[in-house]
């Protein structure tokens, strides 16, 4: 089945867009998604017991010390160098994302190696999961880490 985690909705600094439309990055993604992502992440504020289940992916991402989570499969998206400013690598985890439990939807776990989020996880789809959920802040999806 995978490895569920729950958390919430929340707004993250709009900064995603950013990094997210950067062609070198949506290469890898494709290859991660089988297909581009929506330039843009939903940040989930992970919760209670989940986010020791969150450490552990950030621990097979090399973030933190701790416990890893076994049986996942990290994916590592390269960094790159462009017009001399630098975009820094990540590490992506396939999930999938269902708001009530019963319609699931493919993306990926995103945990970039400059991050400072400890408690947020950013995901990415092919698709806007705002709209596709439907979400709202506030929220409550679950995760399943394949």
């Amino acid at each position: 089945m995978g490895i569920k985690i729950q958390g919430k909705v929340a707004s993250g600094l709009g900064r995603a867009q950013v990094f997210m439309s950067q062609p070198h990055y949506q290469e890898q993604f494709r290859e991660v998604l089988g297909a581009t992502a929506w330039p843009g992440t939903l940040n989930i504020e992970v919760i209670g017991e989940n986010l020791e289940i969150y450490a552990g992916l950030r621990a097979v991402a090399g973030l933190c010390d701790g416990d890893t989570i076994e049986d996942v499969e990290p994916r590592r998206i390269n960094g790159f160098e462009r017009e001399g400013r630098s975009f820094g690598g990540a590490t992506a985890f396939l999930a999938s994302i269902s708001r009530d439990g019963s319609s699931w939807h493919g993306c990926a776990i995103l945990i970039p190696d400059l991050t400072r989020h400890t408690e947020t996880a950013e995901i990415i789809a092919s698709s806007f999961l705002r709209e596709l959920l439907p979400a709202d802040d506030g929220d409550f999806v679950s995760l399943i880490v394949r």
